[in-house]
């Protein structure tokens, strides 16, 4: 039992480390200065749009409000029953000067809603530059600039972004699901590229209409349950490069109770382990408070174990510090916060081997390998 005790200590420390460079790198793209655009050509905007959640109209009113000289905004919805389509009426009647086009149109092209959906609004669009945002995206005044220069880049097909979470509610599952983006997606995703991974992340995906001809258009990822990851493999594999824009936007977390957080982590964790297996299974390390109280596990208590776990957890609050003071994020919670999120980390890794069918707003999906056809 020492052994074991030994290797989970081994384990926790190199899941504190982890973060402790993840945590460096966040800091250290915050602080990297962004280029203006050389050139600033018209944008079209295409925000699919599904139901209302909390925070809604902020996120999407904060396109309304881009200081960039000529663009559109293309929202589309299937359902002419949404109650989205109301908040939208709001904000139209607020800024009756921005160019936007509604599309209502539910017809199907795949397994995938929100691609089908974006294939009925792209024959909407006027312009060449395409930039693709989910609804719950609450970006700066300057986001078209700065996604616009990272594309003007030598050989750039594709362009995406990081991105911190805003909480939607006051509720503790909300709070969890916050600090998981913030403090282990967010360095885990920088860690990832640094190490040579070039993730899509689909809530800002940029590219020409020319580029998306040439991979075979959106219908290319109907069928995806993964349609960013799949969608940046084909840009990829054209011999293009995917870049990541130089700002951090947020996206609401709306989920208030623990089953809805559950169910939405759990759809995360599946469709990763389908699309990348091998660094899917090694993440299991970024769980640094599992194996620091594995290790008090297997060594009966021993008093090093102990020092450990507080070590590891002491570790894990400051790189989160780090984090917060570099994005200028609210402090996140006591290290209670931190053990608990590591429970719930724990029971999401060990669900995400049970089974691949995941639950996207009610529509039951497969997780794929998001293989390219």
């Amino acid at each position: 039992m020492l052994l074991l005790a030994g290797i989970a200590g081994l384990c926790a420390l190199a899941g504190a480390g982890q973060q402790a460079v993840g945590a460096v790198l966040v800091q250290r793209f915050a602080a990297t200065p962004a280029a203006a655009p050389a050139a600033r050509p018209p944008v079209s905007v295409l925000k699919p749009l599904c139901g209302v959640e909390p925070l809604t109209g902020l996120a999407l009113e904060s396109f309304f409000l881009l200081d960039y000289p000529d663009y559109e905004l293309i929202f589309g919805v299937q359902d002419a029953a949404d109650p989205v389509l109301e908040v939208l009426a709001t904000l139209r009647a607020r800024y009756p000067g921005r160019a936007v086009r509604l599309v209502v149109d539910p017809t199907q092209y795949g397994t995938n809603r929100k691609v089908s959906n974006l294939i009925n609004m792209q024959r909407a669009a006027r312009h060449e530059i395409l930039v693709i945002s989910d609804a719950d995206i609450h970006v700066p005044p300057y986001f078209l600039d700065r996604v616009v220069a990272a594309l003007e880049g030598e050989g750039v097909g594709l362009v995406t972004s990081l991105y911190t979470a805003l909480p939607g509610t006051p509720a503790l599952a909300t709070a969890l699901g916050a600090d998981q983006i913030n403090h282990s997606f967010l360095p885990g995703a920088l860690l990832a590229r640094r190490l040579g991974r070039r993730d899509c992340l689909g809530v800002t995906m940029a590219l020409t209409k020319t580029v998306l001809a040439e991979v075979g258009g959106l219908l290319a990822v109907a069928n995806n349950l993964a349609d960013d990851q799949v969608l940046g493999r084909l840009v990829v594999a054209r011999g293009y490069r995917l870049e990541l824009a130089q700002l951090v936007p947020a996206t609401t977390v709306p989920e208030a109770n623990f089953e809805a957080l559950f169910r939405h982590e759990l759809r995360w964790a599946r469709t990763i382990r389908a699309l990348v297996p091998a660094a899917y299974a090694a993440s299991v390390l970024q769980i640094s408070l599992l194996w620091a109280a594995l290790a008090v596990l297997f060594s009966a208590g021993e008093p090093w174990s102990w020092g450990l776990l507080v070590l590891v957890l002491v570790a894990r609050v400051l790189a989160a510090r780090r984090i917060d003071a570099a994005l200028r994020l609210p402090p996140s919670g006591g290290p209670w916060l931190f053990l608990l999120r590591d429970s719930l980390s724990t029971l999401i890794y060990i669900a995400s081997f049970t089974g691949s069918q995941v639950d996207w707003r009610g529509q039951m999906m497969q997780a794929d390998a998001g293989k390219l056809r």
